[in-house]
């Protein structure tokens, strides 16, 4: 009678009712049903739960996949902590509509993903340029998981205005290639395409020779270009997801006007990010009174959270909040380290360097403080284990001085990493319990020597049953499931996060007792197709089996080797077609 059954687990059906021991028959990639007593097993693969829980699988609803979806679609980094569905085109940068070399350059510095791996896969298998031609190319992969994904605003622009004209303050975009973007739009939401994403943060900055340092092409686009996008978002009852510039903090207010629905149809508006962070103790409760004011005004406002401390590595000066601040900037944009060492060694450039490391009041991410950063790898072991201050009182030098003398002298041989926000487990519980938000910011696939999100689901679980552990929940677990996977494919309008008779049979087993395991440890695994190794996470026990589309992705906790290799797995999702309710 089914093809799998799952037995004698504790089951979440995604919907955040009331968990149960049961039973789960699946027949042809569906549920086929769900009881109290046993299921016939004859002809069936028997999945004993015991001891188990079994949720719907995971939606991961910030991922920057775009270029591994096209060489390596199994997506197994995620997958194999339970992920069934993921989201690309975050941040205004799909690999959808632009030319090769112009999607690769808008990705692969903001990403730290290697221009030299990225582009030749765009060169070699980047045959569309339209949003239909896109979709048809993945529905073609042998995909691991489900796919969603947004139109990003870089790559719209880019496509129609051109790298150099998209990225000039001076320019506007013309009627005619305003209507060319509206179009590429249209026929993107008629796809399925969840939505667009736009960028406003000016960090975030273009690779290559030609357009070297720029901000993104979002960045560069009036709030009326904006506007008229959106119009076509709201019309569709579709989202935009945006990220503020965080050194104009009043510019959230452009998006939030946005969100509310005020004599008009609200836009379903999620931004990057809700976080507690350190150098800034004032941000999270305010991003939490605009939320829960824009949505009592009738908007339809999500935050995104990370639900774990917020936790970055750095090979010397190569990450991205040295963007952040004058004197860090002025040292990214130079290209080689012989160029980076002659201005460390600059006495006018440290002194500017040692300002900008003093302000207190400046908008920031990183709170500035290398007291409050670890080495981790060195070619003097002495270094090794201890902060950046405290050497600096040992040789009796300013830390600033001391950083730059170890830029100069080890470069990139300098790995240190710090917590930058989330690091109060009080103030964490309470952001993942705000009903604004959304759990999600991995930032899988991307970063790739900066930070490992890949587990974040497992974080969240892990964070919610601790609560419960010690007497003070911060909410039951079958909301936590909920939060993971129905309340976000719900949110998002797409077919994914429920296990009910007839929803497609995407789960995961798990074993509570191996969450008590520590989930933010880094190693280092082949990055599949990419020829070199990234920072993963590794967290045996915990996700024992995955099914995706009622065939099983990973078992014993290993990808099955013919994910990503044979279809029928996953598949692409459109929005719009949700029987979730």
């Amino acid at each position: 009678m089914f093809d799998v059954v799952i037995k004698n687990g504790r089951f979440f059906d995604g919907t955040g009712t009331a968990s149960r021991i049961c039973n789960l028959g699946i027949r042809d990639g569906v549920v086929a049903e769900i009881s109290d007593r046993p299921l016939p097993e004859s002809g069936a693969r028997v999945i004993d739960a015991s001891a188990c829980w079994v949720t719907p699988g995971f939606v991961d609803t910030h991922t920057h996949y775009d270029a591994e979806l096209i060489i390596a679609p199994a997506l197994s980094e995620s997958v194999r902590h339970g992920v069934t569905t993921v989201l690309v085109g975050s941040c205004s940068l799909s690999m959808v509509c632009s030319e090769a070399e112009d999607a690769s350059d808008i990705f692969t510095r903001v990403e730290t993903v290697p221009r030299e791996k990225v582009l030749p896969i765009l060169q070699q298998h980047k045959t569309w340029s339209r949003p239909s031609e896109w979709v048809r190319f993945v529905e073609q992969q042998p995909l691991g998981p489900n796919i969603i994904s947004f139109l990003g605003h870089s790559d719209l622009r880019v496509s129609v205005m051109g790298l150099h004209r998209s990225t000039d303050r001076a320019i506007r975009p013309t009627e005619a290639e305003l209507q060319q973007m509206e179009g590429l739009l249209e026929e993107a939401l008629d796809e399925g395409f969840l939505g667009m994403s736009s960028m406003c943060l000016k960090w975030d900055k273009i690779d290559g020779d030609r357009e070297w340092s720029k901000s993104l092409p979002s960045t560069y686009a009036r709030w009326s270009e904006m506007r008229r996008l959106n119009r076509q978002l709201r019309q569709r009852g579709r989202v935009h997801q945006g990220a503020p510039n965080a050194a104009n903090p009043l510019q959230i207010f452009q998006y939030l006007g946005e969100a509310v629905g005020l004599l008009r149809k609200p836009l379903k508006t999620t931004l990057i990010s809700m976080l507690d962070l350190k150098g800034n103790k004032t941000v999270a409760p305010m991003a939490k009174l605009a939320a829960r004011v824009t949505n009592m005004l009738g908007g339809d406002f999500r935050w995104q959270v990370l639900p774990t401390p917020f936790a970055i590595y750095a090979d010397g000066i190569d990450h991205v909040v040295f963007e952040e601040f004058g004197a860090g900037e002025m040292a990214r944009n130079l290209k080689t380290e012989v160029e980076q060492n002659a201005l460390f060694q600059d006495e006018a450039y440290r002194r500017k360097f040692r300002r900008f490391y003093a302000e207190k009041f400046s908008p920031r991410v990183w709170q500035r403080d290398f007291g409050d950063a670890i080495i981790l790898e060195c070619p003097e072991p002495g270094y090794v284990g201890r902060d950046f201050a405290d050497i600096a009182n040992e040789k009796g030098v300013h830390v600033v001085d001391l950083f730059l003398d170890l830029m100069v002298a080890y470069g990139r041989k300098l790995r240190w990493f710090t917590v930058i926000g989330n690091h109060r487990v009080d103030k964490l519980r309470s952001m993942v319990s705000n009903p604004d938000t959304l759990i999600t910011f991995s930032d899988a696939g991307a970063h790739i020597r900066n930070m490992a999100f890949y587990n974040l689901p497992l974080r969240f679980l892990q964070l919610i049953k601790e609560s419960i552990d010690q007497g003070e929940p911060a909410m039951t677990m079958e909301r936590a499931v909920h939060r993971l996977t129905g309340e976000q494919a719900r949110w998002l309008g797409v077919d994914a996060g429920t296990l009910r008779v007839g929803d497609r049979a995407d789960v995961v087993v798990i074993d509570p007792a191996k969450l008590d395991q520590p989930l933010d440890a880094q190693c280092w695994a082949e990055m599949e197709g990419f020829n070199m190794e990234r920072m993963v996470n590794r967290n045996p026990g915990i996700v024992r089996t995955v099914l995706i589309n009622g065939k099983v992705a990973v078992e014993e906790g290993e990808p099955v080797a013919a994910l990503g290799r044979t279809q029928g797995y996953g598949k692409f999702l459109r929005a719009g077609e949700c029987s979730n309710g």
